[in-house]
């Protein structure tokens, strides 16, 4: 009787386990900085002032998070987002401050911008069979083209209200509305994905686009509406950070792409394809964004911060791909099993090691950096 019960329970408690597995090295990473931080500057890191700056810049990333985790589980990829977010509010913002249309018309030019730049992405990889990286890594230069020739380097300044609000106001003066509005995406996001055919039809896709097709799913389609959905919020980021900065030019967003791909990766999205986890995505913008966040407040130089990040996310998507290999391979042993290996033990030493690089690295850039100069 306990030879029966024994395997039961412990593949039951591998079940319950499994949706938070794609989260343990973004929560781990999170809970890494949140340590340092408490060591090095707790005073100045834990304000107030600068946890809400934490999610306003994290907000900002939220959407395009969401919807980069449905193209990138039918095994796809988005590298245009930044362009798109550049040319749906640069001429957004020319038929607002040229022509005088009214601030929400704006809005909705910019999302529907988007959507439709995002539609030509998924025709030209579903129809001309492009794949995903060189069509989009094209189509990026050719929206950024655009927005250079339209704009002309002219910085598009001084918006209505509405628009600033939705980059930096607030609800009845205490909710931040960009926080509201990367947190309802993300919550829409989550059931779609769950709730409806489109989410289903996704996680089949990238599971095995050759058997959803021959199930009746129409692939094609399904694509072209992760990569529309895509397009609309890259739109609305762009508007959020056109509210943010009152002001827009047509090289804004130019690291968008990178900064989403690796939070949706870092969170637990497989970039095999067939698994999403939106909670994984959320917990991956936190850790970015609290990232760079901890580099400004120890005053370490921008190159070192570059340096810092780089490590956080190689460090965290090796140690899910490792995470995931095992998975496909079907390691026996439950979870001390799949530690236990001689290939786990080896990827540990390694990440100790990478971690213990970028200590260094901080404690090198935060020394380094002194006392910061006071310029008149």
């Amino acid at each position: 009787m306990t030879d029966i019960t024994m395997p039961a329970r412990q593949r039951s408690i591998k079940e319950r386990m499994e949706p938070y597995m794609s989260i343990i090295a973004p929560v781990s990473m999170i809970l890494m900085i949140v340590l340092l931080m408490a060591i090095l500057e707790p005073a100045r890191y834990f304000r107030l002032s600068n946890l809400e700056i934490i999610l306003l810049e994290s907000a900002l990333y939220m959407p395009m998070a969401m919807a980069m985790t449905f193209v990138i589980t039918q095994r796809g990829i988005d590298l245009s987002i930044g362009s798109i977010a550049a040319l749906s509010t640069i001429c957004s913002a020319f038929l607002m401050k040229v022509y005088g249309y009214p601030a929400w018309a704006g809005v909705a030019i910019a999302i529907s911008l988007g959507a439709c730049m995002g539609l030509i992405n998924g025709l030209i990889i579903t129809r001309f069979r492009v794949p995903d990286l060189i069509g989009t890594l094209a189509m990026d230069l050719v929206y950024r083209g655009f927005a250079l020739v339209i704009a002309k380097g002219l910085v598009l300044a001084r918006f209505p209200d509405l628009i600033t609000d939705i980059g930096r106001g607030r609800l009845n003066g205490f909710l931040p509305i960009p926080v509201i509005i990367g947190l309802v995406t993300m919550i829409a996001g989550y059931f779609i994905l769950r709730r409806t055919y489109f989410g289903r039809y996704t996680v089949a896709i990238g599971s095995d686009p050759q058997a959803a097709e021959l199930t009746g799913i129409a692939v094609d389609r399904y694509k072209i509406y992760a990569y529309v959905l895509m397009g609309a919020m890259a739109g609305l980021a762009g508007v959020m950070l056109l509210g943010k900065l009152n002001a827009v030019q047509a090289t804004s967003a130019p690291l968008f792409n990178l900064h989403v791909i690796a939070a949706v990766v870092v969170g637990g999205t497989s970039l095999f394809g067939g698994r999403a986890s939106l909670l994984g995505s959320l917990a991956g913008v936190l850790l970015l964004s609290m990232m760079i966040n901890a580099l400004v407040t120890l005053r370490i130089e921008f190159f070192w911060q570059s340096v810092g990040s780089g490590v956080v996310i190689v460090t965290s998507v090796a140690l899910y791909t490792w995470l995931q290999k095992k998975d496909r391979d079907g390691s026996a042993g439950g979870l001390m099993g799949l530690f236990a290996s001689r290939e786990a033990q080896r990827l540990i030493k390694f990440t100790a090691a990478i971690i213990g690089i970028l200590l260094l690295l901080l404690a090198l850039g935060y020394f380094g950096a002194g006392t910061p100069s006071r310029s008149g």
